[in-house]
């Protein structure tokens, strides 16, 4: 009697639309499940397939690599700026705090950016990174095309031999080749040894410690980042345009001018920004081969931060550095996409 009792409680509370007394109290997670409901997709095998394979799939690893290497240590460095230096461990202020009202304070100082543009250190070190970076990669453009022209007209075997040797120096350390260098350009050195020998000069030239010893280091290490972007973008143009262009009267150098060069420009914005921008803030080249009476950021930006254990002016040296390589950035994501757009 009871069981009958109870299924027709049930059966009048659907039909009236009520519910038995306490239901809510026991699933307290109904109008949670009723609202999921609602607004859940039509199928779920549909929407994994639209919103979670394919490209969102593809793109999930690198960019939680991007957030978690880039973006969370860049908003720590942002927020170091804005403090101020301490003596104590970590060797700057915490960015808010409880007051004695406990109320939570917010300290942001912007005198480590004034430092920034007040000292002349800082102004010249800019300017000297950005003229070294841009001098380098006029050179490397310079000797880079003819190299990866000469390489993407190549026959198929000679191709492969040459792309191996522009990579080839990459098997060896960085720094071992920096090294070589100083062997290379100072006064008893390879270079003025063999000069003096041949007769050229009777005095060692003093290359070490100067900005051709910069240059030359850079443009060497840095050159096959523009070489490989313009190949790939020389490789593949079509040369029936310079045929057709020949069969009717225009010589090599005007079809060079008007057909080849406007097509690779893509190729050399990307090698040109692929070198500019870490050229800026490098920092063991012109530690090693570079003047002493002249700093570039990157060594300017090491000396705040292990030697004066100022990281709060350090950071806004970072930041500063970081927003003055956002145009060139923005200019090679531009290519960058145009590039891919056309493949």
């Amino acid at each position: 009697m009871s069981g009958s009792n109870g299924r027709r409680w049930r059966s009048a509370s659907k039909g009236s639309g009520k519910r038995a007394p306490g239901s809510l109290l026991t699933r307290p997670w109904e109008p949670l499940w009723q609202l999921f409901h609602r607004l859940r997709p039509a199928r779920w095998s549909a929407y994994v397939r639209d919103h979670w394979i394919g490209k969102p799939l593809v793109t999930a690893v690198p960019m939680a690599w991007l957030v978690l290497f880039f973006m969370v240590p860049f908003i720590i460095v942002f927020g170091i700026s804005f403090s101020q230096s301490v003596l104590a461990i970590p060797p700057y202020e915490e960015l808010w705090g409880w007051t004695d009202d406990k109320v939570l304070q917010l300290r942001l100082h912007l005198a480590n950016y004034n430092y920034l543009f007040t000292d002349t250190l800082y102004v010249s070190s800019y300017l000297y990174s950005v003229k070294v970076a841009a001098v380098s990669t006029f050179f490397c453009l310079l000797l880079g095309y003819p190299m990866a022209y000469g390489i993407a007209r190549a026959s198929t075997t000679r191709r492969n031999i040459y792309l191996m040797l522009i990579i080839l120096p990459f098997w060896t350390s960085f720094l071992l080749r920096v090294y070589a260098w100083i062997g290379l350009l100072k006064s008893n050195g390879v270079i003025n040894n063999i000069l003096v020998w041949l007769g050229v000069i009777h005095e060692p030239i003093t290359m070490m410690q100067t900005d051709f010893a910069v240059y030359i280091g850079i443009v060497y290490s840095y050159l096959p980042f523009m070489i490989l972007p313009l190949y790939s973008n020389l490789e593949k143009h079509d040369r029936t345009l310079l045929e057709a262009a020949a069969d009717l009267g225009s010589r090599p150098w005007k079809a060079f001018m008007r057909i080849t060069l406007p097509l690779s420009m893509p190729g050399i914005v990307a090698g040109s920004l692929l070198v500019f921008i870490p050229a800026v803030g490098e920092y063991v080249i012109p530690s090693l081969l570079g003047r002493t009476d002249q700093l570039m950021i990157g060594r300017v930006l090491s000396d705040e931060f292990f030697e004066n254990r100022d990281w709060p002016v350090a950071s806004a040296v970072a930041i500063a550095m970081l927003i003055l390589l956002v145009v060139p950035i923005m200019i090679f994501q531009r290519y960058q996409n145009r590039e891919l757009a056309h493949k």
